[in-house]
């Protein structure tokens, strides 16, 4: 693969291009991690989109409302880029849902790219790539990136940190079976929005908006919001009423954040959080090594057989991982120089 051509072609704007780009850093083979390295390092740092978070309970109208919502931003003339992170299949990997198919219109918007991508293993429903895509997405010179996770869960902190403003959609009369995590999502939430605000649900949704706004109210303020925020809005994707109030929220909250630093701030925080991920996986990696195999199953039978101590055998498998890499770093060394 051309990685020089490949991020010319990314920067220039082309779909294709981003396409395979994305399709690269979501590959976990050694040799393309090594390529998407190379390609993010070309990549210009000076382009930043509005990145938006969202998630929701399931049949709450995510599709429908990111399909409704990204038509009307690419009416205004801006660019859309959906990353949609789907259920994976138990059997081959891949998605499950097939958001493209669910979202027709805004799949053949020539100013809109939407790119489901399966979550794999990765707890809370975000690929462990995302963050990679959105930085694609905003070189390819994107206005706005829609991040969407498969449903409500621990997504809401992994999201939070890859977005500039997070938006939650929850259904008129949602009930009790939110108040598990009810408290937990409003923590984070910048923006919560009551879809299926038309027909018989039309007053119900007025009711639970006004529920979430009072409840929103109640908690402690944040240093990073404006007064007002966070705010509970009702819409309708379907009939496509509500949306230029939702719209028109979030540039009041992100245009605030900007005049205050918080912006800047916030995004060197997810650069740093992302980094010692990053470095927490690559160290997770070193486990799955024929030799860490070896040693762990070696290690953790003597410890079930009562002839070592955990925390004794623990250390030793410790050293001897460090012993290896060591051995390994040595003669990869040895191998560029002769």
């Amino acid at each position: 693969m051309d990685i020089e051509r490949l991020a010319e072609g990314l920067i220039a704007g082309e779909r294709r291009a981003l396409a395979r780009a994305i399709t690269l850093v979501e590959s976990g083979r050694a040799d393309h991690r090594a390529a998407a390295a190379e390609l993010l390092a070309k990549l210009p740092s000076d382009r930043q989109a509005l990145r938006i978070g969202l998630s929701g309970t399931p049949g709450v109208g995510k599709s429908t409302f990111i399909e409704s919502f990204g038509m009307m931003l690419t009416a205004q003339g801006k660019r859309v880029a959906v990353l949609a992170v789907d259920p994976s299949s138990a059997r081959t990997g891949g998605s499950i849902l097939g958001d493209k198919t669910r979202m027709d219109r805004l799949s053949r918007d020539p100013r809109a790219f939407i790119r489901p991508s399966p979550s794999q293993t990765h707890l809370g429903g975000v690929a462990r790539r995302s963050r990679e895509a959105v930085r694609l997405c905003e070189a390819a010179g994107f206005d706005v990136v829609l991040i969407e996770t498969v449903g409500v869960g621990q997504s809401e902190t992994v999201v939070a940190e890859m977005s500039d403003a997070f938006v939650l959609l929850l259904a008129p009369a949602g009930g009790d079976e939110l108040q598990g995590v009810k408290r937990g999502i409003m923590e984070i939430a910048d923006l919560i929005v009551i879809n299926k605000a038309d027909g018989d649900l039309k007053s119900t949704a007025a009711r639970t908006r006004a529920d979430y706004a009072g409840a929103l109210r109640l908690l402690r303020k944040r240093p990073q919001d404006p007064e007002g925020f966070p705010r509970a809005t009702a819409v309708s994707a379907l009939e496509e009423n509500g949306l230029d109030e939702t719209w028109a929220a979030l540039q009041e909250l992100i245009d605030w954040r900007r005049e205050h630093g918080f912006w800047d701030r916030t995004r060197a925080a997810q650069a740093r959080y992302w980094f010692e991920q990053d470095v927490k996986q690559r160290l997770l990696a070193q486990l799955e090594t024929p030799q860490a195999k070896d040693d762990l199953t070696r290690l953790s039978d003597a410890v079930a057989e009562g002839v070592r101590d955990p925390a004794e055998a623990a250390a030793e498998f410790v050293r001897r991982l460090g012993a290896d890499q060591d051995a390994l770093a040595g003669s990869e060394t040895g191998k560029s120089t002769s």
